[in-house]
């Protein structure tokens, strides 16, 4: 089921190269932010999954850009949460201001480049948001909806939800980051395209739950490579 579901995503996908670089970009970026150590950022309730952040550090800037060459984000704000965004969205469309988040600026830079993104690629009406960033249809639709000027006050708001995707999924964490370490291209691209249905069982989940955020198993059962659920 999850391979027809991921051929499916890339037959209809056919995303533009430049949508392609961009994430590369944005997962580039992430990464940096995300190995910069303890107090370079912060994240919701000063909370962040060290082991992640442990194994990105010692990358060097060429194995961080081979680690952020996936089809997919490899950072989240919430983007699968259908309920949160369909609040947020059309909060922001009535003109209501959110708290802002105390977070420091490179986060809040991020988040204010990440939600343009989304924001973007939702506007192309293609699968790419589903693919890229795991929404649900009706959050691609709101983001379609929603104009330009919205985006500064929502990054603001929701900086603190940034995080890692699949951050519970420590096998998937440091087979990508092991095989970057290693440069070994032909594993970490294998590792990279697994990731793709792990994109598919979180967003079948997310369906499956109406979009409320709940836990999914990771289940990761690479040759080699350690299993979790």
């Amino acid at each position: 089921m999850l391979d027809v579901h991921v051929g499916t995503w890339l037959r209809a996908a056919q995303l533009p190269v430049e949508i392609q670089a961009s994430m590369r970009d944005l997962n580039h970026r992430f990464l940096d932010l995300l190995g910069g150590g303890p107090g370079e950022w912060s994240v919701p309730g000063g909370e962040w999954p060290a082991a992640v952040s442990a194994r990105i550090a010692p990358l060097s800037a060429a194995q961080k850009s081979a680690a952020a060459n996936c089809p997919y984000a490899l950072f989240d704000l919430r983007f699968h949460d259908e309920g949160h965004w369909r609040k947020r969205l059309r909060d922001a469309a009535l003109g209501a201001v959110a708290e802002p988040t105390a977070v420091d600026p490179k986060t809040l830079e991020f988040s204010r480049l990440a939600l343009f993104f989304a924001w973007h690629v939702a506007a192309t009406g293609m699968l790419a948001p589903q693919l890229l960033l795991g929404m649900q249809e009706s959050t691609v639709a709101a983001f379609r909806k929603t104009t330009i000027d919205r985006l500064p006050s929502l990054a603001e708001s929701e900086a603190g939800h940034l995080t890692a995707r699949w951050n519970s999924c420590a096998a998937y964490w440091s087979a990508l980051t092991g095989a970057a370490s290693r440069e070994n291209p032909s594993r970490l691209r294998k590792i990279q395209l697994y990731g793709l249905q792990l994109a598919a069982a979180a967003h079948l989940s997310a369906a499956g739950s109406s979009g409320n955020g709940r836990p999914w198993g990771c289940r990761f059962e690479l040759r080699g490579v350690p299993r979790e659920v």
